[in-house]
Order: C-alpha cells, then structure tokens, then sequence
C-alpha cells in the first residue's frame, strides 16, 4: 500500500509509504491522500500527524516520471489536484503535523508548508528545487514559504533550489522543534500538548491567524473580536470560565 492511516491514542498518523520511490507524490498517491483525509475528518481523531516511510525521505517530491508528455491541461488538472489535496489541511477541523524525516523536496515541502506545524528530525532537509529544472513549484510553495519564513528568505530558497537543514530550519520558523530518535513519540507527545483544549477554540485561532496573513489590521482586529465573542459564547467557552472559576480541570465538548 502506497499510504498507510494508522492511530496513536486519539492522534491519526498517515505515512507515506513508498520508501522506494523516496515516497515521491504520484498523482494516484495525491488522490489517496485525499480519500485519507475524508476518512480522518469521519474519525474521532484530535490531531493528524503526517509523515514518510522510511529513513531518506519524508517525501522527496513529485513523482518525476509521470510529467513528460503530458498536455498542458491535463498539468493544470494535475497542479490543481495538489493544490487543493494540501490546501485541506487549511480548513481541516483538527491541526496537522508534518513530521519530516530526511527529504523534504518539491510537492514534499509543499505538503509538510501546508501542515499546522511540521517537526524535523535531525537529517531532515527542505527545500523547493523545482528551479533546477527550469520550473516554478506549483502546490502552494510561492505562497506559503514566503508567510513563513519572509518573502527574501523565501525566494532565495526557491531560487538556488538549495536545501534547508533541519536546525536552520528551525531557526528561521520553517520548522517548529527538533524530534529526537523516537520521532513518531515525540510528534504524539507534541500534539498532546494541545489536543486536551477545545477543537472549537483551536480552529477559531487557526482561522483569525490564517486571515491576518492577508487582512489589514483593523479589518482583523474585528474579525478577533468576532471570534473571541463567539468563543466566550461558545458550550466550551462557558466550561472553560467555570473550570476556571471553581478550580477544576474543564471537561470540553467541542462546541
């Protein structure tokens, strides 16, 4: 099987599984990965961690050989397909992590950029090369990248085509934390810091956050005052506040 969903306790883990390939994105894998997420959205799952077969390669990118002779329709039915699959992840109800072992190239980068939050083991490399071969990334790189690590970083990244290490990474806010051997334990323990909070309370921040990257200030200043009242009204808001005030461990609904 080319993509395998698995659990941890409430957390979902789906790997890619075509070691081999260094778990290169075929257009069928996209459409798997897809399907994998109606499943977990279906599911009770708190968290979604993604991450590769393998020792080389979270995932080394497109699969390369599937490109050549293909029409210029069937490339944008392609680039789409991608853009929408990872932009999911965007809207989708609990956060994602991409845990990022070695590779992190191309289509790769772009699936862990479109994460929440991506962990790095120490031989992890990013980077978007498409450059190298006369191309532009095109499953939501140029937009991502620049919001995370800034527009001059971002392109000269994109430019050289150079690979980033997993500690610059994490210096420049590509990378979230550094895992240890154990890296699938260190990724459930991450998620566990939040899944015990309000899934609510979670995908209204993700959203305020997502909108300031492209809102004028005042223009999100009242959209966090919209979602912070509607927090406050919320079954979770109300128990937090009363956990709170009768010193107890709130018992959230999602809701």
């Amino acid at each position: 099987m080319s993509l395998l969903l698995t659990r941890e306790g409430d957390i979902a883990v789906l790997t890619l599984n075509r070691p081999e390939r260094l778990n290169a994105l075929s257009y069928a894998l996209i459409r798997e990965i897809g399907l994998a997420f109606d499943e977990v959205q279906r599911s009770d799952a708190r968290a979604l961690v993604i991450t590769g077969a393998g020792e080389k390669a979270f995932c080394a990118g497109a699969d390369i050989t599937e490109i050549p002779g293909r029409t210029m329709g069937q490339e944008f039915e392609g680039t789409w397909l991608g853009q929408d699959t990872f932009a999911r992840l965007d809207r989708f109800p609990i956060p994602s992590i991409a845990l990022v072992n070695g590779y992190a190239l191309g289509g790769g980068c772009e699936l862990a950029l479109a994460c929440t939050f991506r962990l790095a083991a120490p031989n992890a490399k990013f980077g978007l090369p498409e450059v190298k071969l006369g191309l532009v990334p095109g499953y939501g790189g140029t937009q991502r990248l620049p919001k995370l690590v800034g527009q001059a970083r971002a392109l000269e990244i994109m430019m050289t085509g150079r690979h980033v290490a997993a500690e610059e990474a994490l210096s420049i806010g590509l990378a979230n934390r550094i895992v240890g051997p154990d890296r699938l334990a260190d990724a459930v323990a991450y998620a566990h810091e939040f899944t015990g909070h309000s899934l609510l309370a979670m995908r209204l921040i993700r959203d305020a956050a997502q909108r300031a990257m492209t809102t004028p200030l005042a223009e999100g200043l009242k959209i966090e005052a919209d979602l912070s009242t509607l927090s406050m009204q919320s079954q979770d808001g109300k128990e937090g506040l009363a956990a709170f005030i009768e010193k107890r461990a709130p018992k959230f609904a999602d809701k």
